[in-house]
């Protein structure tokens, strides 16, 4: 069995869908112009901030409150961050970018460098990589050129997509399996139950279309990298062990490759088996 704090940690990681999946199999044009991705990427939003607030307790080291000194530290670095990276994007990189908007080599490794710089940031700070990134990557979301960014970027993006699949594959423990996998198996079909039921009702609640509803539903219906963010700082902060952690990881791969496979085959996607659902 796994003790009260394994069990929360549990349950905060299976909280979150998959911003990568979810983006990379929404149809550009739904992405940009159409309601379903302003809803998908609202939610996927909000989900990411509430993730990395769950990361924020679990690199302070004690998810029970009594210890506040080191919470309130990474709480007190997380708002000064963004605040400092939102001015630099307005004040020295827009300027840049739109001085030099024609060299694409110049966007490329400004947009790159500034990314791993805030992140090796955050960490000095006693934030975690992957938060410093992701306010990073905000802070620029927010700019008139983002989306020329992404463009540009975008096999950059897939092929780090590709590295981030193989690394999480070649750190499991495959000795493991036969301990988890029952347990992985039944979160993973709980998981790929619930989730999308429940994000229909939610979105049937708000007046939602009954189609649009399932449409999202589904193809939130995964769990998150940041699931994987969760079981791998807990491990290092020794709040769960290596079964625990290794369960997460499985439940999360398990979502991650039957969700995209249910995607795939049943609604509008850039990789769609079928001509009628490929949509770019």
């Amino acid at each position: 069995g796994y003790s009260i704090v394994e069990s929360i940690i549990i349950g905060i990681a299976m909280m979150f869908s998959s911003t990568i999946i979810g983006i990379k199999l929404l149809p550009t044009t739904a992405l940009h112009h159409k309601h379903s991705g302003e809803l998908m990427v609202g939610m996927l939003l909000m989900q990411d901030f509430l993730a990395i607030l769950a990361l924020l307790f679990i690199i302070s080291g004690d998810i029970s409150g009594q210890n506040l000194i080191p919470l309130g530290k990474t709480l007190l670095a997380l708002p000064l961050l963004t605040l400092a990276c939102f001015f630099v994007v307005k004040g020295i990189l827009l300027p840049l970018f739109s001085r030099f908007d024609r060299i694409s080599e110049y966007v490329f490794l400004l947009a790159i460098g500034w990314c791993l710089g805030i992140s090796e940031l955050a960490h000095y700070l006693g934030l975690s990589r992957e938060i410093g990134a992701f306010i990073a990557g905000i802070a620029m979301a927010t700019s008139p050129i983002a989306q020329f960014i992404s463009l540009n970027l975008k096999s950059l993006r897939d092929f780090f997509l590709i590295l981030f699949f193989f690394s999480l594959g070649s750190g499991f423990d495959l000795s493991l399996i036969p301990l988890i996998a029952l347990p992985a198996a039944i979160l993973a079909a709980l998981m790929l139950s619930i989730k999308p039921w429940t994000y229909h009702r939610l979105l049937r609640s708000q007046s939602e279309s009954e189609k649009l509803a399932w449409d999202i539903g589904f193809r939130l219906g995964q769990n998150s990298e940041f699931s994987l963010m969760i079981a791998y700082l807990a491990f290092s902060s020794g709040l769960i062990g290596t079964h625990a952690s290794h369960l997460i990881q499985a439940t999360a791969i398990i979502t991650f490759l039957v969700s995209s496979y249910i995607v795939v085959f049943n609604f509008p996607s850039p990789i769609a088996i079928s001509d009628k659902l490929r949509r770019d």
